[in-house]
């Protein structure tokens, strides 16, 4: 029995978009939560909770895009030729945000306001291409003779406006609940205010996303509803309403710790939700990771760069959290 490089590269793939939108998604929040928080002082305190942290973050999103061109080509240029507009938005957005990031420190008094716009702006815009780009991912994509079938605005549809909107909510989720963890007086208490509210809201975008991709997509439908897979699958949205309760507590409570890792595990069951909706195929609805894999050849020889390079992404990135770990005050400085 021989060593399914297709699967390894789907682990590698889907590991490392998870840790991007785990680490860029409280990353992104915070510049949209940015209109709520009452003055500079708050401000400055909010971006220093990231400023050490945040274009590490992003590695996993080049980790994940160049591990589907190596691995699966055709699924590489299939998604990109579909999704090439919103991708591109979603990039100015990243690209705009952190040039804010970088001259709101420098920048004078009068002026600061400029970029606080600035990386408001490009914090909404690269989230919600994000949701976009995912909602197009889940309706799937035509493909004839190993190429992309359809129009440039195939993307834009009701439901993947919808879950651009959703992922602003899930992402100011998780912004706000790192800052809770991360910052002390009378900013925590504001976003402990704010989890509130905000819980309630990811649950809402959770549930109208939920029951709207069965409702459209009837081989997810059958995947969730039929026997015994009703049964297999009945923990994910248990556990959803279980973590939910455990948040709303803790925030209640105005924990410091528990809201983040709580908010954690909402996101990785939204996730596990997705994977179970579409796997095995990488290029929606039917085109599996086997299908659209490069050769044995090709895997095999970026596999051992792989191998080699993730375990230093991962020690540099627990290095710098272990470094800038505790919590940040208004006496903290950028540099």
């Amino acid at each position: 029995m021989g060593i399914d490089l297709s699967l390894i590269w789907a682990v590698i793939i889907i590991f490392g978009i998870m840790m991007y939108v785990v680490m860029d998604g409280f990353d992104l929040g915070i510049g949209i939560l940015f209109p709520l928080l009452a003055d500079t002082s708050e401000r400055d305190v909010a971006m220093n909770t990231v400023a050490p942290i945040w274009d590490g973050n992003e590695t996993w999103l080049v980790l994940g895009g160049a591990g589907l061109f190596a691995a699966f080509p055709l699924a590489y240029s299939v998604v990109l030729s579909a999704l090439y507009l919103p991708i591109i938005f979603m990039l100015m957005g990243l690209i705009f945000r952190g040039v804010a990031f970088e001259f709101r420190f420098k920048a004078g008094a009068s002026r600061q306001h400029i970029w606080d716009k600035a990386f408001v702006g490009g914090s909404l815009a690269a989230t919600f291409f994000q949701g976009v780009a995912l909602g197009a991912f889940i309706h799937g994509f035509p493909v004839a003779d190993r190429a992309y079938a359809g129009g440039p605005l195939d993307w834009l549809t009701p439901f993947s406006v919808f879950c651009g909107l959703a992922l602003i909510v899930a992402y100011a989720l998780l912004g706000c609940t790192w800052l809770i963890m991360k910052t002390a007086g009378d900013l925590q208490k504001r976003m402990h205010d704010i989890g509130i509210p905000l819980v309630w809201a990811v649950l809402a975008v959770t549930g109208i996303v939920s029951i709207w991709t069965p409702l459209t997509h009837p081989d997810i439908a059958e995947r969730w509803f039929s026997m015994p897979n009703l049964i297999l699958f009945l923990p994910v949205p248990i556990l959803v309403l279980v973590c939910t309760f455990g948040l709303l507590r803790s925030i209640k409570r105005y924990a410091h710790y528990s809201p983040f890792l709580f908010t954690l595990a909402l996101i990785f069951l939204g996730y596990s939700g997705l994977g179970i909706s579409l796997w095995p195929n990488i290029i929606p609805p039917s085109i599996s990771i086997w299908d659209a894999a490069a050769p044995p050849q090709s895997q095999g020889f970026t596999l051992v760069g792989a191998l080699l390079i993730i375990p230093l992404i991962l020690m540099y990135t627990a290095w710098s959290y272990y470094v800038f770990r505790g919590k940040v005050s208004a006496d903290d400085g950028y540099h």
